[in-house]
């Protein structure tokens, strides 16, 4: 197979047949996986970037003349033909609909079949289609219930057509994904430490439909937050183990979607430790292969706002659940988020209400507008309804900054004395009291891959117990011992050393 070179197709496009030559220079590439991983992930975004940066790829129909009406290549270079307009251009009505078009065929190809395909996709390509399927309906579902911006004809269109990106072919698509390859039988049977390939079944055994029924999991945790059931977007990892690198999350960009999901639903759960142990993990992974990210422009600028979106998330959670982490992350969370984070601990209303609305996800409201009666922002109900949930909690909280503030003060206090300090009377003090206490216990996960379940845990710096009408405190901080820090960080240099030594005897 002879391939065309970069430098053949800047030749060619000084002659005016650039759409030709980066067509047929597609269709070879097809015919190899590792040639079709090498032009995904490099050659054809500095192709985009250099020829379309301002216009779509040549037409679909135009190009099928020039493979000769291969029906699979055509359906895959749909999907990034209609992705690159979504993502550089503005996308008509027509174009979400022949794009949902080109999803239904595409699937109906893998799925609607007797035996496996002959298709090899790279990991990272299977992933940005669940990604990129999941985003189009989202971006179909805000862009519908805009209806006051619309004239008469979209407004009927729309009214015609409420099947299109519809939320049931949405999650039907992936679960039936998640059912054919049978990915779940796959993951239980590897979290025993069997050999998944035993119970993959037909299908399953092939990584086409392995890989696309794990990333419709995590599709599937996406989309259930983005519609607010975060017990069902838990249920569906219910046999992921999250806080295992395992031979089914070798795309970054899959990592860090489903750390910054899970994240957020313990957020939105109210348990807290969950939430901070998911968003230190991701970070600190983001960090370590930042590098990388870098090689791949594509990715990198979704990646860093998702990264920034997390540290966010993460002062959060501190501020309503204090604990220590890792030193790295909180540098770099006091670096990026030094005045906002005070404000946050301070309670200012004003500020969580501001850093919800910057990191949360966008969240869907599942069905149509009514196009008869269209409200005045049918767009933001799903959004106001999870801030209201979230503001809600940060309210009954508002006080227990200060109260911790005070109790790190004192060994013992009077409840008449703190009642005083708060300017309120002391049966209102009990309560709040209890209200910490209660507040400051959280369910923590501790085994399993059940996502849900959990021990009773509190963090607090500080505990009380009340005697009569005497708060008797405890100091439960404990002190870090840096002498362990660096005994490990010894040991581990000591173990790279003697790793290079055995390598360079050889």
């Amino acid at each position: 197979m002879v391939l065309v070179s970069e430098e053949e197709i800047s030749f060619v496009v000084t002659l005016g047949f650039k759409s030709v030559k980066i067509i047929i220079f597609l269709y070879h590439i097809f015919q190899n996986l590792n040639d079709i991983q090498y032009i995904y992930e490099t050659n054809f975004n500095k192709l985009t970037e250099r020829y379309f940066e301002k216009s779509p790829w040549p037409e679909p129909e135009y190009v099928a003349s020039l493979v000769d009406g291969d029906k699979v290549f055509l359906i895959l270079y749909k999907e990034l033909y209609y992705r690159h307009i979504y993502n550089k251009l503005k996308p008509t009505l027509e174009h979400r609909f022949e794009s949902y078009f080109n999803y239904c065929d595409l699937f109906n190809y893998i799925l609607n079949t007797d035996e496996p395909v002959p298709l090899s996709l790279p990991n990272q390509w299977l992933w940005d289609i669940i990604d990129e399927f999941i985003y189009q309906f989202q971006a179909f579902s805000q862009y519908r219930s805009k209806l006051l911006k619309k004239g008469e004809d979209e407004v009927e269109t729309l009214r015609a057509n409420t099947k299109i990106w519809n939320v049931h072919s949405v999650l039907n698509v992936l679960y039936s994904l998640v059912e054919k390859s049978k990915i779940n039988h796959q993951l239980a049977r590897y979290n025993q430490g069997g050999d998944p390939d035993s119970v993959a079944g037909e299908f399953g055994i092939h990584l086409l439909y392995k890989m696309l029924g794990y990333f419709s999991l995590i599709g599937l945790l996406r989309l259930h937050s983005q519609l607010g059931d975060y017990v069902q977007a838990f249920k569906v990892l219910e046999n992921v183990e999250l806080n295992k690198k395992s031979l089914y999350s070798n795309v970054s960009a899959c990592q860090i979607t489903t750390y910054y999901y899970v994240g957020f639903a313990y957020l939105m759960m109210k348990r807290y430790q969950d939430a901070i142990r998911s968003f230190s993990n991701i970070l600190l992974y983001i960090q370590s292969t930042k590098n990388m990210f870098q090689t791949k422009s594509y990715q990198y600028e979704q990646i860093m706002k998702k990264n920034d979106q997390m540290y966010v998330l993460l002062a959060i959670c501190l501020s309503l659940y204090p604990q220590r982490i890792d030193e790295y992350v909180h540098s770099q969370l006091r670096e990026k988020n030094a005045d906002r984070l005070q404000q946050l601990q301070d309670g200012d209303l004003q500020t969580f209400e501001e850093s919800f609305s910057y990191a949360c996800p966008k969240f869907i409201f599942p069905v149509p507008p009514n196009f008869d009666a269209p409200p005045a922002n049918f767009n933001g109900e799903p959004f106001h309804l999870q801030l209201k949930v979230f503001m809600n909690e940060v309210l009954q909280q508002s006080l227990i900054p200060v109260i911790r503030s005070y109790l790190k003060l004192y060994p013992t206090m009077p409840i008449a004395k703190l009642a005083a300090f708060l300017n309120m009377d002391e049966s209102q003090l009990r309560t709040q009291l209890l209200c910490f206490k209660h507040k400051q216990r959280n369910l923590v996960w501790t085994k399993g891959t059940n996502a849900l379940e959990g021990d009773l845990q509190s963090s607090s710096e500080v505990d009380f117990y009340i005697d009569q009408d005497m708060i008797h405190i405890a100091d439960t901080k404990v002190e870090r011992r840096y002498e362990d820090f660096f005994i490990k960080q010894i040991h581990k240099f000591e173990e790279v050393t003697r790793k290079i030594q055995a390598f360079s005897n050889t």
